[in-house]
């Protein structure tokens, strides 16, 4: 029998304390050519685990993650707290450009569209994907509260904001949770935005708990296809993944002590950070997903925790 995943808040809702990222399932990574069975099959198995937070966004694609979530929950759609993102709009799909709109206009038409594309009649979270200097955030976030009133959406959240922003937005409407890049070679957001999240008992999404896959150890040379984010990332250049070899054997020794996978033990280190955190690592693999979903059930000491704390800083902007 699969043991139950471990809860934990976020906003008005319990979720496995390990999430689901499906962004890679059509959108930034370029792993082999898309399977959207597959991708079906990975969101299937997660929620047989006890994996219930499913994260996707209407720039991923653009709007064709949205779809392969949509088709994959199909009679499932009650077993998971589903979460999507407005505000970022792609300007060209071959360079990956992507640029904001947080007009209030925006954000009515874009929760509509991904209604649609979901084939539900509500999501569970809806996020500003990013904070549109060129809008006042009173209007986005006022428009985000909307969504709510009219009962399109259960929550709202933001991603990748900064502190000024939270407070400015929380005071308008709650902000249930944030999203934003955390793992054993990203901790920028220890320092602000997660302790805010504490004050204000508003869950944490760290995106990117793997480091973009380096943290699992597998990714060991610059092999990327032209169309993958990471082969223009500058903590994949050659030099980069060379001297960032380092916090990966770190990872890796400690698995060793304790039987456990270099994922596992990242992963486990971002939800030692604090309970209010759910990471949603992303695969296109039912099994990596069973192995990430282990990482809940694993136990790091202080020990184990100082070891990864005292790892180098990674070498390399992470955009």
């Amino acid at each position: 029998m699969t043991p139950t995943l471990p809860q934990r808040r976020l906003g008005p809702f319990d979720v496995g304390a390990i999430g689901l990222g499906c962004m890679g399932m059509t959108w930034a990574y370029d792993t082999g050519p898309r399977d959207d069975e597959r991708s079906a099959a990975v969101i299937h198995r997660a929620i047989e685990l006890g994996v219930t937070l499913i994260d996707t966004a209407d720039a991923y694609g653009p709007f064709t993650n949205e779809e392969v979530v949509g088709r994959a929950l199909a009679g499932r759609r009650d077993e998971v707290v589903l979460a999507t993102k407005v505000g970022l709009v792609v300007e060209d799909a071959e360079t990956l450009a992507i640029g904001r709109d947080g007009r209030p206009a925006h954000v009515r038409e874009g929760i509509d569209a991904s209604l649609r594309r979901l084939r539900t009649d509500h999501v569970e979270l809806y996020q500003l994907h990013r904070v549109d200097e060129k809008v006042p955030l009173e209007e986005t976030w006022g428009a985000m509260a909307d969504v709510v009133a009219a009962g399109k959406a259960r929550a709202i959240g933001m991603s990748e904001a900064t502190v000024e922003q939270l407070d400015a937005a929380h005071a308008i409407h709650p902000v249930a949770s944030v999203q934003s890049e955390l793992s054993v070679w990203t901790r920028d957001r220890l320092d602000d935005v997660l302790p805010w999240c504490r004050e204000h008992d508003v869950a944490f999404i760290p995106f990117a708990p793997l480091g973009r896959g380096y943290l699992t150890g597998t990714i060991t040379s610059r092999s990327f296809a032209e169309r993958d984010f990471r082969a223009r990332n500058p903590r994949f250049t050659r030099a980069a993944l060379q001297a960032n070899l380092a916090i990966v054997e770190r990872v890796r020794a400690v698995g060793e002590r304790l039987g456990a996978t270099p994922a596992q033990v990242a992963l486990a280190w971002v939800l030692a950070q604090d309970e209010r955190v759910v990471p949603i690592p992303g695969t296109t693999k039912p099994e990596r997903v069973e192995e990430n979903a282990g990482a809940a059930f694993l136990s790091l000491d202080a020990a184990d925790l100082d070891e990864l704390d005292s790892a180098p800083p990674a070498v390399g902007d992470r955009y």
